[in-house]
């Protein structure tokens, strides 16, 4: 599927570097999220007794892949740990950030990406639109964190009983418009409204092929999908379910 956003040409090395130090200082696969470091100027204190701190920055899309299986896995068992939240790992991140996931998802307050995938400060670089829906600035931030911050993995995040896209149905169905700016979101999902199903179903398998549809516009873009030819960066489609609170990728 072939992108239709636009996008400018790369920055020249001396933008890259400003945009660097502005920053720093303030493929897909199937199953059920079972896919199955930083650099500071000086050391950092250790960390304190019982505060988790995750292991190094996951350096290749399967290992960051491993990494947001097992925090989701922690979730939805009821162990979360809330890594990367002590003294030592703020001190850190004030020197500089290495997220090593971008996950684009949705605003719904229900499915806040570092808790469901248990995740803490620092290691996650989250953009938020409803219906994980894409624009120019949501495009833009998730190529800054591939381009600019060299994340290995881009998750593109849908969600059971998505408001957003239920909307999209019911004013594809009815021919209702909506209000203006949410009339623009049901817009852009319309293309994945699948309409060989009916009812409860049709939402559910159009939240399914609007993450994917997201998942493919990204990665042909050309920026993008020059690191995932060279295995540098994988862009995943997924869903988390509202009952189980399980991610589960999709093919």
């Amino acid at each position: 599927m072939h992108s239709n956003i636009q996008t400018a040409d790369a920055p020249s090395p001396s933008r890259r570097g400003l945009l660097r130090a502005a920053v720093a200082g303030s493929a897909a696969v199937g199953s059920a999220l079972a896919l199955g470091s930083a650099h500071p100027a000086s050391a950092a204190p250790a960390p304190e007794p019982g505060a988790p701190e995750a292991a190094g920055r996951p350096g290749s899309p399967e290992e960051a892949l491993r990494r947001l299986t097992a925090g989701n896995r922690r979730w939805r068992t009821y162990r979360q740990e809330h890594p990367n939240e002590s003294p030592s790992v703020r001190l850190r991140l004030t020197r500089a950030q290495q997220p090593f996931a971008v996950v684009l998802g949705c605003v719904d307050s229900r499915v806040p990406p570092e808790l469901v995938l248990d995740q803490g400060l620092g290691d996650l670089l989250t953009v938020r639109s409803a219906g994980e829906v894409l624009d120019e600035a949501v495009l833009g931030s998730v190529a800054y964190g591939v381009l600019e911050l060299d994340i290995p993995l881009v998750l593109v995040l849908g969600h059971q009983s998505c408001g957003a896209v239920g909307a999209a149905v019911h004013a594809d169905e009815t021919g209702q418009p909506l209000p203006a700016h949410i009339q623009y979101l049901a817009d852009q999902i319309r293309p994945a409204i699948d309409h060989g199903q009916t009812g409860d179903a049709r939402i559910a398998a159009t939240i399914d092929a609007h993450a994917r549809r997201t998942r493919d516009r990204l990665a042909a873009e050309p920026d993008i999908a020059r690191r995932v030819a060279t295995g540098r960066l994988a862009v995943v489609a997924a869903r988390y379910d509202l009952r189980d609170q399980a991610v589960r990728t999709l093919a």
